[in-house]
């Protein structure tokens, strides 16, 4: 299958579900009061980025999650590369790693609102503990995946520790760091969201939280699309350096 037959598929695909979204309630086959056509839903956004309000809570929800997102990533893969690298410390670890990363995180959110109470910090750190996890689970695999005569024709032509990390391992890490990045950026954004649903004054969160509270359909549903919108971009932007850098694994 070509790439055009790939796209013409897919956008095939969004059109028909747009269309089922749109005459579902239009023929009252799903009652309106519960989802609006996509009309309606697409009309309500427009007019919602309008207002001061959502362009407040849109940056304080993009800080969340830019900040959350430049302290999971560079922690998680130090500590991965750490484990890996050291095999008495992945022994001693990556059990426990593996116990804490099945228990959800949502049960930790008490102890973040206890101990940074209901504040930018509180959703930062609730959003950087959630993607941690994933980012040094991920980077463990990926260290342990470099092949190891890379490793040692290196470290035989006598290559520092920084040398080995900078020149070896991220070379041969990178495509699978990008795409541990795009995993980890649902986890950040998921993070902070419920954070922000549950725990929060301000954000994007907070707003589509109380919409569904006071049953406020349409805005719901258009603060849903913009974060997918969102989403989706920052997917695809990844998805395509991912494909750039692909070839430096071989």
């Amino acid at each position: 299958m070509t790439r055009l037959t790939e796209t013409i598929a897919r956008a095939a695909l969004l059109l028909g579900f747009l269309a089922v979204w749109e005459f579902l309630p239009r023929l009252q086959i799903v009652d309106p009061a519960l989802l609006p056509p996509i009309s309606e839903v697409m009309t309500t956004l427009g007019r919602l980025l309008q207002r001061s309000k959502v362009h407040d809570a849109i940056a304080v929800t993009s800080a969340e999650v830019i900040v959350a997102f430049l302290i999971a990533i560079p922690l998680g893969t130090l500590l991965g590369v750490l484990i890996a690298e050291k095999p008495y410390l992945g022994a001693i670890f990556k059990p426990l790693l593996f116990y804490v990363f099945s228990i959800p995180k949502s049960i930790f959110l008490p102890m973040f609102i206890l101990v940074f109470g209901i504040t930018f910090a509180q959703k930062v750190a609730y959003a950087a503990f959630t993607t941690t996890f994933v980012v040094l689970m991920s980077a463990t695999a990926c260290v342990e995946s470099v092949k190891n005569e890379y490793i040692e024709v290196a470290r035989s032509y006598g290559a520092t520790r920084t040398q080995l990390i900078l020149r070896v391992y991220v070379p041969s890490m990178l495509p699978m760091l990008l795409e541990t990045i795009r995993i980890s950026m649902i986890f950040n954004f998921t993070g902070v969201m419920i954070a922000e649903m549950y725990a929060s004054r301000t954000g994007i969160g907070h707003l589509i939280g109380s919409w569904g509270e006071n049953f406020q359909m349409p805005e719901l549903f258009a603060g849903i699309v913009l974060l997918s919108a969102i989403a989706i971009l920052f997917n695809e932007s990844v998805r395509w350096l991912e494909e750039r850098c692909s070839n430096w694994r071989s």
